[in-house]
């Protein structure tokens, strides 16, 4: 039986490292052009997807959501200088995501969260890696369209080219 929430996690996963790719293919200036946009640069888009990952894994694994939001407020401003180094910080905290997914029995556990922005609510763990893969789809359209306002195409990163890629033992094809 498919685990949807890890499917999505390994499709988010797979997305940014793939988007990654691409500004790695470009000039290197383009990370951090300014740009019209939701984010200056788009390496201001990539710490925000960062720090918001960072955050909901915190909450994941224990931390109160607004202890895990003080502590990753300041990852949004922290620019990071080369592709290379965003590749290995969303690296690095994908495994850390995959450990915990692996470890955990029952990602429909129920959990109090209380946000700070929107109040206090039960959730289940699935809700919540859901979040993420969907905050990483919208942000990495961003992206797209920054890359395209820099006058550079994007590359398609949407969950059916995931699912194409995946061996035929992966997706559940015969």
């Amino acid at each position: 039986m498919m685990n949807y929430p890890s499917e999505m996690f390994n499709y988010h996963t797979w997305a940014s490292q793939t988007i990654l790719r691409r500004i790695k293919e470009l000039p290197t200036a383009v990370l951090h052009q300014e740009v019209n946009s939701s984010f200056p640069t788009i390496a201001h888009a990539l710490n925000h997807i960062y720090a918001v990952d960072k955050m909901w894994y915190m909450v994941l694994t224990g931390t109160d959501m607004g202890e895990a939001l003080q502590e990753c407020m300041p990852l949004n401003g922290r620019i990071l200088q080369t592709v290379d180094e965003y590749v290995k910080l969303f690296t690095e905290l994908s495994e850390q995501f995959r450990k915990w997914i692996g470890s955990e029995s029952d990602l429909d556990r129920t959990i109090t969260l209380n946000n700070p922005y929107a109040g206090i609510r039960e959730t289940r763990l699935s809700e919540i890696v859901l979040q993420v893969a969907n905050h990483g789809s919208y942000h990495r359209g961003n992206i797209s369209t920054m890359l395209r306002q820099l006058g550079h195409a994007s590359t398609m990163n949407d969950y059916v080219l995931f699912l194409y890629q995946q061996p035929a033992e992966q997706s559940g094809a015969s």
